[in-house]
């Protein structure tokens, strides 16, 4: 048993890990076979593509994919830390699940991802959750197939959770959700410890994957014919530098674009590491979706300083308006924190002011939500839930006017949308633009999911566009 422990995963040493080449005991291959197993995922798309790769694993061992709970004999929840709302949807999940588990004996549940890093949680589940069969965590997801193995055949409760991290697994299968757009991690764990934030604890320092790895993981994809690649990471901006000298996101944004898929991506950006460089390389290429998703958290030099991000709102606002003049046509989505301890009204009018100044086209914006273990946890609050509440409601207003108003400037252009799905509604499809935007639209002409078509914009909603494929 190894349970989880905050201080030991603090620790920022410049320990050398290795990269190493996956395996699997080929002993358990097909162990399984006629199971079924559910697994339910919570986050970000980092967790997303942790998922491919766990559904890829418990394949391996023989399992069949089944898209409801109660069809399953195994459940896994691969879960997020990031707030207060997600851990508590894992943790309700696991409620029903003990139902389902009185009726069903031999089902096996399981609970891996950021919120298994958390000693709290781990706490929790061996003093109330005696049932659940087995725990894992982020830095030994690539064993998850002898952790179950064990949990089955031992019929016991395993906690396998490891507070530093391990060696940089490569050749991990994937099982991908579809077959044109992709993602890639390209860099795991943070070392900015915002002083709110779990990351640098559930996910352990920056740890970048070398180039060829992820070259050769990419030119697969074009070969395989996927129309969009998005580059992963915690932090995504500070890729190479614990790796090279001379080697950063831009260099490697650069080698990618030219391999000429059609569209790249990348999230999630801290501005501290959003160098010059990486401005121009996505404005040279026209393959590099002009969408950045660039967090501000705050529009108070003072709260960010509270928050521990290092960046004033004057130095953000030079940041936004590089990327603004050197990358044609960008669209810019951030994150907004309301009610951080110790902010005042002044300083959420900073925030309000920002917003009226950046004019965003998407923001995903939250009450504060206090981590167990992070420094924000202990900060004096002394503003009511209620008053933040109504922060955030003023504060949607204005990002909801600008969402509309961006929208709106769209109306009756052309636009390149990689098409998703069927929508909703009848003879309808959906899918993305370059910039990011949800268009449904129609068309009068076969096309296929997966295709990109240029569709013209013939209304403007907040949160989407309506269009049809311009004949």
């Amino acid at each position: 048993m190894h349970l989880p422990d905050y201080k030991e995963a603090r620790t920022r040493d410049r320990r050398d890990y290795r990269r190493i080449d996956f395996s699997f005991d080929e002993k358990i291959k097909d162990k399984y076979k006629g199971k079924k197993f559910f697994l339910k995922t919570y986050g970000c798309q980092m967790n997303e593509h942790d998922s491919e790769n766990i559904s890829a694993l418990l394949i391996k061992l023989g399992f069949s994919k089944v898209d409801d709970y109660n069809d399953a004999d195994l459940v896994l929840l691969n879960t997020c830390s990031i707030r207060e709302n997600a851990h508590n949807k894992a943790f309700g999940m696991l409620g029903r699940l003990k139902h389902l588990k009185q009726t069903k004996p031999d089902l096996i549940v399981g609970l891996c991802g950021c919120m298994a890093q958390e000693a709290s949680v781990v706490e929790e589940i061996l003093r109330d959750y005696k049932w659940v069969n087995f725990v894992f965590g982020t830095h030994n997801m690539y064993n998850l197939s002898n952790i179950i193995d064990k949990a089955i055949e031992e019929n016991k409760q395993q906690i396998e959770v490891y507070s530093r991290e391990g060696d940089l697994v490569e050749g991990l299968p994937v099982n991908r959700v579809n077959s044109y757009k992709a993602y890639v991690n390209i860099i795991y764990g943070c070392d900015k410890f915002c002083t709110y934030c779990v990351v640098p604890y559930t996910r352990g320092r920056e740890r970048s994957r070398e180039k060829e790895d992820i070259l050769k993981e990419v030119k697969a994809l074009v070969d395989d014919g996927y129309k969009e690649v998005t580059l992963l990471g915690q932090n995504v901006n500070a890729y190479g530098k614990d790796l090279y000298d001379d080697y950063t996101l831009a260099n490697l944004l650069e080698e990618i674009a030219i391999m000429g898929i059609p569209r790249i991506r990348f999230t999630t950006s801290h501005p501290w590491d959003f160098t010059d460089k990486m401005i121009e390389v996505i404005g040279k290429y026209p393959n590099i979706m002009p969408s950045v998703h660039l967090p501000v958290q705050s529009g108070s030099s003072r709260v960010l300083k509270l928050m521990g991000r290092r960046y004033t709102k004057e130095s953000y606002l030079e940041l936004f308006n590089k990327i603004k003049k050197v990358v044609p046509g960008v669209s810019i989505s951030t994150d907004i924190i309301v009610g951080f301890p110790g902010e005042e009204e002044e300083d959420f009018l900073e925030t309000l002011d920002l917003v009226n100044t950046c004019k965003y086209d998407n923001a995903f914006t939250f009450v504060f939500s206090a981590r167990v273990g992070t420094p924000a946890e202990k900060l004096p609050d002394n503003t009511p839930l209620k008053e933040k509440e109504e922060r955030l409601q003023r504060l949607n207003e204005v990002v909801n006017k600008y969402f509309l108003e961006n929208n709106k400037k769209l109306e009756g252009s052309v636009v390149p949308v990689l098409v998703e799905g069927i929508s909703d509604k009848k003879n309808m499809y959906y899918g993305y633009s370059d910039t990011n935007k949800l268009i449904n639209f129609s068309s009068n002409k076969s096309i296929n999911v997966g295709d990109i078509v240029d569709v013209k914009i013939t209304k403007a909603k907040t949160w989407s566009l309506d269009g049809e494929v311009d004949e």
